[in-house]
């Protein structure tokens, strides 16, 4: 099997002089909707070195053109005076999250090559949701001039027997990284650089997951084009340095664009069967309507399914008022799939309506309170379902699970250079 993952030059600032607590900031796509949120991180880390500065909170993505100068800026002064490249590395992470569970992961490169985030794709690392390709230019945008990437990227193996990544708990003999609590809410996290021998194991561990044997004894069928890396999260952003890498080879020639950094992006494995990996639905709220009219809209077109897939169960929420609605005859498997094809064909008949995508019940209860807004609650899938979907299926809906709270997102510590 072609290898589509490797050890990467890692960049990390001197925790011995620099903040670590400071320096780490949740992912960029977290709290879209709470600017306040994000006031608050800066109020937090006032005039130090942190990943804040170099990366753009999607709250603010509409200001993308004002913010990648300064960002691309800080970048550069960061690799002069701040960043501290590890050569060759891969780092264990293990994150202590607001429940106090722990979730374990493996910082390392992986081959974009090796990526493909269209539907029916066979390639050993995929999508596990639908790709809005008009969400990929932005992002190229802050990423075409950028000399490193911080990665929020986290994609899944599917390892029930725990063989690769779990071993690292108990015997994990590199030097410590990093050792910090996380701001707003944010747990602990400490990172260890993997030994050589620790990362062979490793390696092994992963290459036998896509076997044939391995293979059919999961899916039932060994002849399936292997799945290694499922991405969990972060697949708008790793669909980006895809085609921010495709630029790259456009411009110095197929030949010489394979030994670019740009060719590699740097990510956590995660393994889908963690205890402490949650799967939580990704709530739905819309702006700019009239409730009454949202709902009586999404009445008719429950009343005009007639699939065969499984009842479901609506929840919506608007100011004071609460209310459930029944789906007797869905197409889609999932109750996200029945709501996003609504809310899909309702805005583009109705000017000024918008969606945002909402990580987290007591979220979506504060932005449904506002003036024409209603919330969307339901019942999420579960994980043991992911992989076997995704290989037979194909890619989820957008937007249909997320992994945990918002504050359990991956925070920006580890940074890649992507320049020459």
């Amino acid at each position: 099997m072609k290898t589509c993952f490797k050890k990467a030059d890692i960049l990390l600032p001197n925790f011995d002089t620099v903040s670590a607590y400071k320096w780490a900031v949740v992912a960029c796509d977290q709290f879209t909707s709470e600017p306040e949120y994000w006031e608050n991180a800066s109020k937090e880390i006032g005039d130090a070195p942190s990943t804040l500065n170099v990366i753009l909170p999607e709250v603010y993505l509409s200001q993308t053109k004002e913010r990648i100068p300064n960002i691309n800026k800080t970048m550069k002064t960061y690799l002069a005076e701040t960043l501290v490249c590890h050569k060759d590395s891969a780092i264990f992470v293990e994150r202590t999250q607001h429940d106090g569970s722990i979730r374990r992961g493996v910082v390392l490169c992986v081959d974009l090559e090796a990526y493909d985030y269209t539907k029916g794709a066979s390639s050993l690392i995929r999508a596990t949701e639908a790709t809005v390709v008009e969400r990929i230019p932005p992002r190229v945008a802050i990423r075409r001039d950028a000399d490193i990437e911080l990665p929020h990227v986290m994609l899944l193996i599917d390892d029930p027997e725990a063989t690769a990544i779990e071993p690292l708990a108990k015997k994990c003999s590199g030097d410590v990284a990093y050792d910090t609590d996380l701001m707003l809410g944010g747990g602990h996290i400490k990172g260890t650089f993997l030994s050589s021998a620790d990362y062979k194991k490793f390696k092994k561990a992963l290459t036998r997951l896509v076997s044939a044997k391995k293979i059919g004894e999961r899916y039932g069928d060994s002849s399936l084009a292997p799945l290694l890396f499922a991405v969990g999260d972060g697949n708008h952003s790793l669909a980006s340095a895809k085609a921010a890498y495709e630029e790259v080879k456009a411009k110095l020639g197929e030949k010489n664009a394979k030994s670019h950094p740009a060719r590699y992006a740097l990510v956590e494995i995660v393994n889908i069967h963690d205890e402490a990996l949650k799967f939580e639905p990704i709530y739905r709220v819309m702006f700019g309507v009239e409730p009454s009219d949202v709902i009586n809209g999404l009445n008719e077109y429950i009343s005009a399914l007639d699939g065969s897939a499984d009842a479901q169960s609506i929840t919506y929420i608007y100011k004071d008022t609460e209310g459930e609605l029944n789906v007797e005859r869905p197409v889609r498997q999932l109750t996200v799939g029945t709501l996003q094809d609504f809310i899909d064909g309702y805005i583009k008949t109705h000017e000024g309506a918008e969606v945002d995508y909402i990580h987290g019940e007591s979220s979506v209860r504060a932005l449904a309170s506002k003036d024409n807004a209603i919330g969307f609650l339901f019942s999420g899938m579960g994980k043991s379902e992911l992989f076997k979907t995704v290989i037979f299926d194909g890619a989820l809906p957008r937007k249909t699970f997320s992994m945990g709270h918002a504050e359990d997102k991956r925070y920006y510590i580890e940074a890649r250079k992507i320049t020459k």
